[in-house]
């Protein structure tokens, strides 16, 4: 369904009602150097939210190519090699591994001493 043109509709009979309802209130707009008399409340309303937008504008425009730049640039797909890359420093996959197993007993033992199915030991 073409939910964004029934949304649309709806605000612009929202906006036909408030005009209807406000079509005999009238108020006058001071700028500071000069009274402009009589103005409908809803010609007001409507001016100050296109103006509004308006201001707005320069900074969405500043945000949104804020967020272009940010996105990486698409790189050419790496070529597939058989061979497993080295690691970074000599040790580098024994530390992982003694990390891992901490952290393994820490949680078995946060379980309450549960072995897990892999053989794993839980410490209690």
């Amino acid at each position: 369904m073409p939910w964004r043109f029934i949304l649309v509709l709806i605000i612009f009979a929202v906006f036909l009602t408030f005009i209807m309802f406000n079509l005999d209130n009238r108020c006058d707009v001071n700028f500071g150097f000069t009274v402009v008399d009589e103005v409908p409340v809803f010609l007001t309303v409507f001016i100050s939210f296109i103006i509004g937008v308006i201001c707005a504008f320069p900074l969405v425009m500043h945000i949104k190519k804020k967020e272009k730049n940010k996105k990486p640039a698409p790189s050419a797909p790496a070529a597939k090699t058989n061979t497993p890359a080295a690691p970074a420093e000599p040790g580098t996959d024994e530390k992982i591994k003694q990390d891992a197993a901490s952290a393994r007993a820490r949680f078995f033992a946060k379980r309450g001493g549960k072995k897990s199915s892999d053989g794993g030991s839980g410490g209690k």
